[in-house]
Parts: structure tokens; sequence; C-alpha cells
């Protein structure tokens, strides 16, 4: 029975599978309301257009179904803004997941106004991240906005519960979804994030049946490959001298990475409601990417926009991480970086072997690197040495006063 003050129409992220099959469904029996569901293609290597036929057998008009491609936008817009700042969350996570919440959020409330629907809605479970990240991302976008939640909401607190929902309404269910799934999976053409079932316990290995883009690096190729890496303002441009896109140069890069076992990571975080959790993660282009613009930024870069941008990051990454894309802070702190990489211009060799991607060369026109000041052999003038003496007693100065001080109290 619809209920009071319910929504007339709903924007609903949808995969496809299960669980948002149920979503939609449930939407339609708890509010009576109008559905719109839309999946959105970040390059997570999966046929969409059976979410078209899934949406059309549980009763969606045509014109309420929503496919996009939206590999080009989330590698231009939102990945390569996040590597400029080389962003790392708690030293280690490239962040692939969470990256990608603000543009699902952002696409979900245009169709919301598009359509003139009243609400939004996400399969996001209430112990985790993504709940967080879509809704303050729609929040930020449209204050006015209903976010439903379903998971926070329902009494289907079980698979048994979910399946037997799916039967009496007629739901398909895969085969493989009738018994417990080994562990859940979150894709997209930045990374594949594996968590939960088989690899809750962080004191097991993960077993080899969880990796999907990366061979073992035991079993990658006995040979080195070397690869070239252009950049044009902080933002990879080619491969080898080839002009792509930036959805293609991360395509490559997963393949090149892929094929060398690099990127993996098995890791302990600290999620945003309080818990831990671990995950195992693999962005080979990424973990590629991250080191050549460490590579360009190591000539191009000055020591203070450096340090400064690197004493920065951990914050910049952690607004990410917690779902703060649209925050005035986020924005601030990008314009501070974009402006950083105004000369991070050039070309960046790396060394992709074992499960290890390693920059071995970089060059560029806008370089700061000085051989002449920096050579062992005659610099003809260029660095008098005897300068250094009064630049260490100006620094010692206030070392030696707090040593003087010091000794009289000992």
């Amino acid at each position: 029975m619809p209920q009071e003050n319910a929504p007339k129409k709903v924007v609903l992220a949808y995969s496809g599978g299960l669980d948002t099959s149920i979503i939609l469904k449930w939407l339609q029996t708890e509010y009576g309301c109008e559905v719109i569901t839309f999946t959105a293609d970040l390059g997570q290597g999966e046929e969409l257009e059976p979410a078209r036929a899934k949406a059309e057998l549980l009763g969606i008009a045509p014109e309420n179904i929503h496919i996009e491609d939206l590999r080009e936008e989330f590698v231009r817009d939102f990945v390569y803004p996040m590597f400029r700042a080389n962003a790392l969350y708690e030293g280690l996570y490239l962040l692939g997941t969470s990256i990608a919440r603000p543009l699902i959020a952002k696409r979900l409330v245009e169709l919301a106004h598009q359509h003139g629907a009243d609400a939004v809605a996400h399969g996001a479970t209430g112990k985790g991240n993504d709940q967080v990240r879509f809704e303050l991302s729609a929040y930020a976008l449209d204050p006015s906005i209903k976010v439903i939640a379903p998971w926070r909401l329902w009494d289907l607190t079980s698979r048994t519960k979910l399946i037997e929902f799916a039967e009496a309404n007629q739901i398909p269910i895969a085969k493989d979804k009738r018994g417990d799934s080994p562990f859940s999976v979150d894709a997209n053409l930045l990374h594949t994030s594996s968590e939960g079932k088989a690899l809750e316990n962080p004191a097991e290995a993960a077993p080899d049946y969880v990796y999907q883009r990366t061979v073992n690096p035991e079993d990658a190729p006995d040979t080195p490959e070397f690869i070239e890496i252009g950049f044009e303002r902080g933002d990879a441009v080619s491969i080898n001298g080839e002009a792509l896109s930036p959805a293609t140069v991360l395509t490559r890069l997963n393949e090149l990475g892929g094929k060398h076992g690099i990127g993996r990571l098995d890791f302990v975080e600290n999620r945003f409601v309080g818990m831990k959790s671990r995950g195992i993660y693999e962005t080979p282009g990424g973990t590629i990417l991250l080191e050549a613009h460490r590579g360009i930024e190591q000539i191009t870069l000055d020591s203070g926009s450096g340090h400064l941008k690197d004493s920065l990051m951990p914050r910049y990454a952690e607004l990410i991480y917690n779902g703060f894309w649209f925050s005035p802070e986020r924005e601030m702190l990008q314009a501070l970086i974009d402006k950083s990489q105004e000369h991070v211009t050039g070309t960046v060799r790396l060394k992709l072997y074992k499960g290890l991607a390693t920059c071995v060369g970089r060059w560029s026109d806008h370089s700061l690197y000085s051989e002449a000041h920096v050579t062992f052999e005659e610099d003809a003038g260029a660095y008098d040495q005897k300068d250094a003496a009064g630049f260490i007693k100006l620094n010692a100065l206030r070392l030696k006063l707090i040593g003087n001080r010091n000794a009289r109290f000992r």
C-alpha cells in the first residue's frame, strides 16, 4: 500500500543485478511510484544492455531507462584531477570506488531534474561508505532532493529473504545468486574492489580467484617492458608517442599493468562510518599512472610547491574517501593542486616488470633540473660551494642557541 507523502517518481542507480532489481520492485510496491533507472558505464567491463532488458521486464518504460557511457567524463573530470594530487587514502588506496560515486550521484540528480522526479535511490548498505558518498553528493547538488536507501528501511535483512521477495515478484535470479557469493565486487575503469565473505578474515590470504585484472606477479612475463607516457599540465595525454583520450590512456595502462601483475593491494582500511574493513584492490593502470606522474613532477615541480602539495594530499584523499567531492574545501584544494600543475609537462619512461612499475627516465622542456649545478665534475662556476658555509651557519644559529641553553641546565 503506497505510503502517505511517498515519492511519486524516483531515479534509481540500477546495475541490473539481483539487489537493485529487488530495490526497483520494492520501490514500486512500497511507494507505488514511477521508477526511472540509471545505469552508468564507468568501464566495469560488463555488458550493460542486459540491464535494459531486465528493467523492461520489471515494467519500466523504455523512455525511463538510461544507460550511459561515462568513461571519458569519469577519467577526465574525476580520475585525472585526483591523480594530479597523487591522492592515496591511508598511504595506499588509490580511491577507485570513492571517486566513481560523485559522478553517479551527479547524473542521478540531473536525471531527477530532467524527469521531474522528487527522489533518487541507491543500493548501498547501511554499513559502508558508499551511502555517505552518494547522499552527500546528491545533497550538495540539490539540497531539496529526497534520497531513498532501501537497505536502511526494509526488512529484507538476509539473502534468504531477498530471494523469497524476488521469487514472489517474478524477478529472475541467476543460479549463482541462490547461494552466498564468495565475495562482493565493485569495478570501474580505475580499479576492481573485492570484499566480504571469503575476505572478511584479515589473517587469511586472499584466494587467487579473487584477482580479476592482474596476473600473479610471479607468472608475469620474465622480460621487462618499457613504455613512455606523455604529460601536459599534470594529465597523461599519450603512450609511446600516440595521443590518446583520458579513458583510452587508462584502458591501455590497465592492459599493460594487468599483463605484468601490477597494482594489487590487500588493505584493511578505516571506513568513514567507524569500522575497519578488508578489501582486495586491483588498480593496474592507476598504479602505473601514479608512478609516472610522480616521475614528471620530480623534474618540473620546485620543492616548495611539491612539499606543500604532498602535505595537503592526505586531507584531499580523505575528503574524497569520505564523500566530500562537491565540498568547497575539496574545490579549494583542487584549485591549489591545479595551479601546481601548470608546468608538469613532459615525458616519463617506465619499466614494467613482475608487479612493479618503476620510473627509469624523465625529460621536459619545463624541467628545473640543472645538470650544470648538480654535476660532480667541473661546473664552470654555476655553483660556488663556499656559499654553503653561510647557509649552514644561519640555519645552525637557532640550534646552537638551543644547545647552549640546554647545556646550562644539565
